[in-house]
């Protein structure tokens, strides 16, 4: 398999499955340079995905390269390069946030002064400079987080993988993650993948998007084109009985999705169109009040792609 120089994970045909539960079937794969989201509803093949990369897991077909190495002879090369931030607490009792950190760095191969230094730094840098002679139980779960990103960076990775990385936090800490996430993404000497149910986090932070479903890739490439949907977005509100003027647009293959205050959103196919609209709506006897095209959103590629409204 060629590695291009710009390519950190590149997958073929990966399979696995738990007894009779086939998690991924023949992913076909490539990520290059950047933040690149994942995404997929539960169950869709995300942490067995990440779970392989790690070596953590073999695959029962396929191959399949990380920075370069081979997932099934390279493992622990791999997590040398890589740094890893698990959705659950990942802490041992009893260590303050430096000497936990720094563990982790020697764990990753770091002398053991070297990886005493970088651990300070790397907890100034996540913001827990001043906390770092606590020990872990005694952290709130925005502090855990933070001490999970740190001790994912501590070694300098090429490679982040991030599972769910804002999970348990109040709205000031997820944006202060994900600033954080923006600020490792935009160095160019680190990577970042980010797996997340919380769509808007990837839409925030990530320009790739790799969306999983069934364990197979249901789409992949840059968040922007992938966004360009077959369908327009409009937002409105009319005056009249709505019933007769939704049933006319669902019959033309329109989605219809109706908010609190009263404003419908519309999924209107290139085939209907705003004229479309209009015309349902002067067939119906309604009066169309208010009408602006929107832009598609990660939640409409989401919605699309594995199917679910």
């Amino acid at each position: 398999m060629t590695e291009p120089a710009e390519t950190n994970i590149e997958l073929k045909g990966l399979r696995f499955r738990y007894g009779a539960v086939q998690a991924l079937d023949g992913v076909d794969l490539t990520i290059g340079s950047g933040a690149c989201g994942l995404l997929g509803p539960n169950g869709a093949g995300k942490s067995t995905l990440l779970r392989i990369l790690l070596g953590f897991l073999a695959p029962e077909a396929g191959e399949g390269r990380v920075l370069g190495r081979d997932i099934r002879r390279d493992p622990f090369a791999i997590r040398r390069l890589v740094g890893y931030m698990p959705e659950d607490d990942c802490f041992l009792p009893g260590l303050d946030a430096v000497s936990f950190t720094a563990y982790f760095g020697e764990l990753s191969g770091m002398p053991r002064r070297e990886a005493m230094k970088r651990a300070h730094d790397v907890l100034f840098y996540v913001g827990l400079g001043e906390a770092r002679y606590r020990q872990l139980e005694t952290y709130s779960a925005g502090m855990r987080q933070r001490i999970k990103l740190a001790q994912a960076l501590v070694h300098d990775p090429r490679l982040l993988f991030l599972d769910e990385p804002t999970a348990n936090l109040d709205p000031r800490g997820r944006a202060e993650v994900l600033d954080l996430i923006k600020e490792i993404s935009s160095r160019k000497d680190i990577n970042v993948l980010i797996s997340s149910h919380v769509l808007s986090d990837i839409e925030a932070t990530c320009s790739d998007v790799v969306i999983l479903n069934k364990g197979r890739v249901a789409a992949q490439g840059k968040l922007e084109a992938l966004k360009q949907v077959d369908f327009s977005l409009f937002e409105l509100r009319i005056k009249g009985e709505a019933e007769p003027f939704l049933a006319a647009l669902r019959k033309n293959r329109c989605r219809v999705e109706e908010t609190e205050d009263g404003l419908f959103k519309l999924y209107v196919p290139p085939e209907v169109g705003r004229i479309g609209v209009f015309r349902a709506a002067a067939a119906s006897g309604v009066q169309v009040r208010h009408f602006v095209q929107s832009r598609t959103s990660l939640e409409d590629l989401f919605a699309r792609t594995v199917g679910v409204d």
